[in-house]
């Protein structure tokens, strides 16, 4: 197939992304039958309105430069395409000569790049269709996992570090909410450097356990009695017995363009948990009792310090979507799968769209140790993938 080859990015940007846009870009450059290599501006929004950008006329140092930059250098989109756009996305294809379709990103994009594939099938188009993983949530399945996550998990890692250190000089309650919808592995990342029996967080709560406000109460206050202060670590995606978001509740039902309650864009769900902890644990005619809530929010997301190890598989991610292309595959989604935990190895496999599209992946059992923490297991299979980490200095 003689014609155009052209990657998008979707979703939520990542520290890493841009690797995997430069990977495609460099694994597409023996291939033959690529003319052009075009990126989408702003995902399939740009295919749909003309908005593209030449690639191929990029020279290597500029490709480092971008590789090495947070967030989505073309441009990222929320939109869920429907029937109709999925037509309009395919005339874009067909307009534009395209016959290697590469989306970069998580569920939703997994699901867009399943769905453009699948008509370019029943209308007779020939064409590649490769989704390039991204999700700081580590949601896929099929991944051991997903580009964006570790250098997400080294940052909120780093933050409950420093901030655990803060709680312990001037004590009270600390309530970090942490992004992850559906998922609780970023949240976990936050017990990654604790050192000692005291240090924060002392309680971590995950999307994958039911959130019982009673428990929860009871907990905070019994690691008051032991330790004088409670560092919390609160999924933005808790739920209640019936599976209700407790975040989505508060902010009042805002979704996103996918139908996704918006649980980062406010501060709701920290305030409000501060505020629940204050009047419970308050003795009557005492003094108020200290908390405070932050959401760690988008700065998660692309903090300019990625993990070495996730900038290097973002890289191979791209590289390895154009290979399978390369090799005559006619589609499908990269995965990361772990090979070796000491010394730690991986490798890129090819896997179905159709198992990794819409779909979501949860933190194993093994990685949860009760209710509110996480297990050795799961801080063993972390460790290696956040790079050198700091270590605190004790009096």
């Amino acid at each position: 197939m003689q014609g155009n080859a052209v990657i998008g990015q979707s979703g939520g940007p990542t520290a890493v992304i841009n690797q995997s846009l430069v990977g495609v870009v460099e694994g597409l450059r023996s291939a033959q039958g690529v003319e052009k290599m075009l990126g989408m501006r702003h995902g399939v929004r740009g295919l749909v309105s003309g908005e593209l950008v030449r690639l191929d006329t990029m020279d290597q140092a500029a490709l480092d430069r971008v590789a090495n930059t947070p967030s989505a250098a073309l441009g990222s989109t929320r939109d869920k395409p429907d029937g109709a756009y999925c037509e309009r996305i395919l005339e874009g294809c067909k307009k534009h000569n395209v016959r290697q379709f590469f989306y970069i990103g998580g569920n939703d994009s997994s699901d867009t790049c399943r769905l453009v594939n699948e008509l370019a099938k029943q209308s007779g188009y020939d064409m590649h269709c490769f989704h390039v993983p991204k999700t700081i949530d580590n949601d896929l399945m099929k991944n051991d996992h997903t580009p964006g996550f570790a250098s997400a998990a080294r940052y909120v890692a780093m933050a409950f570090m420093g901030d655990n250190l803060d709680n312990a000089s001037i004590p009270g309650v600390k309530i970090n909410v942490v992004m992850g919808r559906h998922a609780g592995f970023l949240v976990g990342a936050s017990a990654l450097l604790r050192e000692r029996e005291d240090d924060g967080p002392h309680l971590v709560c995950v999307p994958e356990r039911t959130f019982d406000m009673d428990t929860f109460v009871g907990r905070v206050e019994d690691c008051m009695s032991r330790f004088g202060r409670c560092q919390i670590a609160l999924s933005e995606g808790v739920q209640d017995k019936d599976g209700n978001a407790i975040g989505a509740t508060l902010i009042a039902g805002d979704t996103d363009a996918h139908g996704n309650a918006q649980l980062s864009g406010s501060g709701a769900l920290g305030d409000q948990m501060a505020m629940v902890l204050k009047k419970r644990l308050t003795p009557v005619g005492g003094t108020p009792l200290r908390v405070r809530a932050d959401t760690l929010g988008y700065q998660q997301r692309c903090y300019p310090d990625a993990s070495p190890i996730d900038a290097q598989e973002a890289r191979q991610a791209g590289v390895f979507a154009a290979k399978l292309m390369k090799n005559g595959e006619r589609d499908g989604s990269v995965a990361i799968v772990r090979t070796s935990d000491a010394p730690y190895a991986s490798e890129m496999q090819r896997v179905e769209l159709t198992d990794v599209a819409a779909k979501t992946r949860h933190m194993p059992d093994d990685f949860l140790d009760g209710d509110f923490n996480v297990s050795d297991a799961f801080i063993e299979w972390l460790r290696p993938l956040v790079g050198p980490m700091p270590v605190a200095g004790r009096v």
